[in-house]
């Protein structure tokens, strides 16, 4: 439990009202620090800020149109402030962290997609073939602009993903807004029990070229991944298919990644009072020194994004295809006297070229695929696979 004095609650209230009703709230949190001031001359530009920011206070209380609700407005602008930062940072309301604590784990229907946060709202990342959302043609990159009645720009990402949830055969309302169309497109998704996401394997080139598609990176995918490289003659080419990767823990994509690279750095963590950490590739982990592609899209994520930064950072092989979602951080949650609670990211991943997944994502070293501006074409009938297309004539051209 973190203690709060009065003085950090007036301070964040009146910070929060005043830029939340004013440009926003990144700025004041980059002058500011974490509900705070630097020393010396910062220090005082803050107070002088603040005296601004009571002042704005004052007029919104006796000068807006009606009479504000204050507790909404503080509530807003906390979502803004914690969201301000990144996609994961979250204030949740005292009622908003019972039922996040609270939240099923098991036995929990689904729409068949993973969302996160851009420019505000919630924001497919990836869908699930055959899912509900899928059966819609929900595609990554669509915005869901609200879900029932409630903007999702008024909700923090872990209410969003909560609300997606629920019993096996309810239903949840969506707003859609789809690339290049003006109107959202109305739509109500069946839950349903979603399965893992099926692990594939195919030989190409006259088996040369061993071509992997995990689906998820959990601990039993990682195993099996490992299983077939063991298995696989040593000179043959791997080919790992990370597209629309979305689940896994970080360290399972930087244990796939330790099969590739015998030594050197795989990736670092790091906040600022965070314990910083130095992920190095472990030799007995080691399996193949085979060439290898990696394939990638805006759908890959996460633990998956740490296995392709680290082969292309280590320059072990080429990452083919499009600029990944960009998710690598660390997030500790911080429980508030009230009953509320923040979910604040204190540490993010560093690749080996010491750029930030979370803030950068990874930009593959062959591009190929849709553009964002041919994204809306995706229903479209396809000249084949551009980017496995490609990949497969990289491997080809490289000795075993």
């Amino acid at each position: 439990m973190v203690c709060v004095s009065r003085f950090f609650q007036r301070f964040v209230f009146v910070l929060a009202v005043a830029v939340f009703a004013t440009l926003g709230l990144g700025f004041a949190l980059g002058q500011f620090g974490y509900f705070g001031v630097h020393a010396g001359g910062e220090q005082d530009g803050a107070y002088s800020q603040m005296r601004v920011y009571g002042e704005v206070l004052k007029h919104i209380k006796s000068d807006y149109v009606t009479e504000p609700n204050i507790n909404n407005v503080t509530t807003g602008a906390l979502h803004g402030l914690l969201e301000s930062l990144d996609p994961d940072s979250s204030y949740l309301t005292a009622t908003e962290y019972k039922i996040y604590k609270e939240r099923p784990t098991t036995g929990v229907a689904q729409v068949g997609m993973t969302v996160s946060k851009r420019y505000g709202y919630a924001t497919v990342v990836s869908v699930e073939p055959g899912s509900p959302a899928d059966k819609e043609h929900i595609a990554d990159g669509d915005v869901i602009e609200s879900i029932g009645d409630q903007s999702t720009r008024e909700l923090s990402l872990a209410v969003i993903r909560i609300m997606l949830e629920g019993k096996p055969g309810t239903t949840v309302a969506l707003s859609v807004v789809r690339p290049r169309k003006a109107d959202p497109d109305k739509l109500t998704l069946t839950r349903v029990m979603t399965a893992e996401p099926p692990m594939s394997e195919q030989q190409y080139e006259n088996s040369s070229i061993l071509y992997i598609k995990p689906g998820d990176l959990s601990a039993a995918r990682v195993d099996a991944i490992a299983a077939q490289l063991k298995a696989a003659p040593k000179t043959q080419k791997v080919l790992l298919d990370l597209r629309d990767c979305t689940g896994g823990e970080a360290a399972d994509g930087l244990r796939l990644a330790n099969f590739f690279i015998q030594q050197g750095t795989l990736a670092t963590l790091s906040g600022q009072k965070f314990p910083a950490q130095t992920f190095s590739a472990d030799a007995t982990k080691f399996i193949t020194g085979a060439p290898v592609a990696v394939l990638v899209n805006r759908g890959t994520y996460g633990a998956a994004e740490l296995t392709a930064d680290a082969i292309e950072g280590d320059h072990r092989g080429d990452v083919v295809g499009e600029r990944t979602f960009g998710e690598g951080s660390v997030q500790k949650t911080i429980e508030m006297p009230d009953g509320a609670a923040l979910l604040l990211t204190v540490a993010k991943y560093q690749g080996p070229d010491g750029k930030k997944i979370q803030d950068e994502a990874v930009t593959p070293n062959v591009a190929a695929g849709q553009s964002d501006d041919e994204a809306f074409e995706a229903t479209q009938p396809q000249k084949g696979d551009e980017a496995l297309n490609k990949a497969l004539e990289l491997l080809k051209g490289k000795a075993s």
